[in-house]
């Protein structure tokens, strides 16, 4: 039975500045996608929210990028922010539709995205990652760390179905082009491009012995579709499970270093990715430390059971402690390099109006 599983997320306001959702939005969110269940548009669904983005995590038979699919996400989130969000006045109302109107599929409008169609196993575990104050180039090292390193995932040593390798589709999300390199015979070639986590991000990973998708993200910039910053892009991920797939362990190992990923405050600035429960999935200090949570589900039949709440964990307490370490060194450098983001990606924010009332004071040395 082949299935498809869609994780939709947008930031269409949120309590106290960029904080989290409040509960009358998911309420709203859930309500919106229980009529579209009634009516078969999808199988299953649930809604969360991580930081001041609702996620909308549906799994149905329409494949990858279905209209019904993308206008019913659409139509959720401008529900929420006309019946919820604008009303209570929430900061950043409607902040990710950068449309007034649904153009046929959700690419280039705001919302992010992370969806594929497969053929549902025996047993399908998959884990749903969702992040925030953070951008999709976040996920690389992490993707790297599951279906590229045998020193991180043992399967890759003693799993005769992973031996074989990933594919990894890396894309340039400045000029909306991709590559697929293979692993682990083009490794350097992948960590040449992925490196650089604002121009290319890891958009798929697949299994190389029969191409089966084990993974997708979503790629969304808001601020190259904006042309100025809106917002930081909160990407979403999700990948297949054990049976052929890293296990559950070799999926969430990496997260256990909270390796330094661009946003935090005002998207402006480096920070470590911290991995929390749901109910701490809220930023405050900065604007943050970026945070990641994460769901696991079974898809049984085309449908959801769970979820299980991942990084409600005291096996990562150590990385949480770690993170508000490497937090706490890096806010001692205040506005500075590398604290602070480059000027390329600092073009995107309200430092380039600060740039330019300072240009023509500017003078030549004698």
């Amino acid at each position: 039975m082949k299935v498809t599983l869609s994780v939709i997320k947008a930031d269409v306001g949120s309590i106290a500045g960029h904080h989290s959702v409040v509960q009358r939005q998911l309420d709203v969110a859930r309500s919106s996608l229980a009529r579209a269940k009634g009516r078969d548009v999808i199988n299953d669904f649930h809604v969360t929210a991580v930081g001041d983005d609702l996620q909308l995590i549906m799994v149905h038979n329409r494949g990858v990028e279905s209209r019904a699919i993308h206008d019913l996400a659409w139509k959720t989130f401008k529900e929420v922010t006309d019946k919820v969000s604008k009303p209570l006045k929430l900061y950043a109302a409607g902040q990710d539709l950068l449309s007034d109107a649904f153009s046929g599929n959700l690419k280039g409008m705001g919302p992010g995205y992370a969806e594929a169609e497969f053929e549902e196993r025996q047993s399908e575990p998959v884990v749903v990652f969702m992040a925030d104050k953070t951008e999709p180039g976040a996920w690389n090292w992490i993707l790297y760390k599951i279906y590229a390193d045998p020193l991180s995932t043992a399967g890759l040593v003693i799993d005769p179905k992973l031996r074989k390798g990933f594919t990894f589709r890396v894309l340039d999300m400045e000029e909306d082009e991709y590559v697929d390199l293979h692993a682990p015979e083009e490794a350097y070639d992948i960590l040449a491009l992925i490196g650089t986590t604002g121009k290319y991000a890891v958009q798929s990973v697949w299994r190389r012995s029969d191409g089966e998708v084990a993974a997708v993200s979503s790629t969304s910039r808001l601020s190259l579709i904006a042309g100025r910053y809106v917002g930081k892009d909160d990407p979403v991920m999700f990948a297949r499970a054990q049976a052929g797939f890293p296990a559950l362990g070799e999926l969430t190992d990496p997260f256990a270093f909270p390796h330094l990923v661009a946003g935090w405050m005002r998207g402006s600035h480096i920070g470590p990715l911290m991995p929390v429960g749901i109910k701490d999935a809220k930023c405050t200090r900065f604007d943050g430390p970026p945070r990641v949570a994460a769901l696991g589900f079974q898809i049984t039949d085309g449908k959801l059971v769970g979820p299980v709440d991942v990084f409600d964990d005291p096996a990562f307490d150590n990385a949480r402690r770690e993170a508000n370490t490497i937090a706490d060194y890096l806010r001692r450098h205040g506005p500075i390099m590398p604290a602070r983001l480059g000027p390329q990606e600092m073009e995107y924010t309200s430092l380039s109006e600060v740039l330019k009332s300072l240009k023509h004071r500017m003078k030549k040395p004698s």
